[in-house]
């Protein structure tokens, strides 16, 4: 018995080390290969996270893998924040390495600072990224012709009446709605929530860029465990995914506590 506890215990201090390292030290690159040409780098969900002083080493991780465009879906601060400060410098950061695109998650729509949201919005606007709340931009890279196309959810989707219970849906005719008609050409769309992955497709976005579940904040075996509307194993949590032809790329994020889930950017080549 006193071996088993001692065993136990190690087993718990090694466990409790990694956990650590994973969640305040850890960042990873991963890379999906899609086809080539152009390279894309995805940024989703930071929270109140730091990587190294004023996020240096985020934005030399980012720096390194020379991407073409920079797409940021969301949550890059956390609802209860009210200095932005730090966002700002990485933001002009990041604007130095390509063109970077922004769009709203469930955070920045329920900021709660006394002129939250103002603030927010006259932060992002000196820093030089390119807000798309529920619009289309066109984008030459490479020779290519993207349509990046940027959808706000409704709040509702995330949370309702204070509870994460009977949640509006998102349709297709929501989407168009606020985007209109998917465009011809190569189209791009940042959506925060992947749940609505079939949505999104069923739209006609080729690329469908999001965050928000954090990879399931725990995964075991692959599989993450828990959406934050406190619903088990969400079906798009983390990866590449294909749907009726269309790609749903999901980040798992860089913030939030986390196991077995290290932080992420992620490097797509299209």
């Amino acid at each position: 018995m006193k071996y088993l506890i001692i065993t136990a215990a190690a087993v718990a201090v090694i466990l409790a080390a990694y956990l650590v390292f994973e969640n305040f030290f850890l960042l990873r690159i991963r890379r999906e290969r899609l086809g080539q040409g152009v390279r894309i780098l995805h940024i989703s969900d930071l929270h109140r996270r730091r990587f190294g002083r004023d996020n240096c080493r985020l934005i030399g991780a980012a720096r390194s893998e020379k991407p073409d465009i920079i797409l940021i879906t969301g949550d890059i601060v956390s609802r209860r924040e009210n200095d932005f400060s730090a966002a700002e410098k990485l933001l002009r950061e990041l604007c130095s390495i390509a063109d970077v695109y922004f769009i709203y998650g469930n955070h920045e729509q329920s900021l709660t600072a006394p002129d939250g949201q103002a603030r927010f919005a006259d932060m992002l606007e000196r820093t030089g990224v390119k807000l798309l709340r529920d619009r289309t931009v066109t984008a030459e890279i490479r020779g290519r012709r993207f349509n990046v196309c940027g959808l706000e959810l409704p709040y509702t989707t995330y949370k309702k009446n204070g509870s994460y219970f009977r949640l509006d849906r998102l349709t297709v005719g929501d989407i168009t709605a606020a985007l209109g008609k998917c465009p011809q050409g190569e189209t791009l769309l940042l959506a925060h929530n992947p749940i609505f992955g079939r949505e999104y497709a069923d739209w006609g976005a080729d690329y469908t860029f999001g965050g928000h579940i954090h990879g399931g904040s725990v995964r075991l075996f692959g599989i993450g465990l828990l959406s934050p509307e406190r619903r088990f194993f969400p079906r798009y949590s983390k990866g590449v995914y294909n749907i009726g032809g269309k790609k749903l790329l999901v980040s798992g994020g860089l913030g939030k506590l986390r196991a077995f889930n290290p932080p992420e950017i992620v490097v797509y080549e299209i």
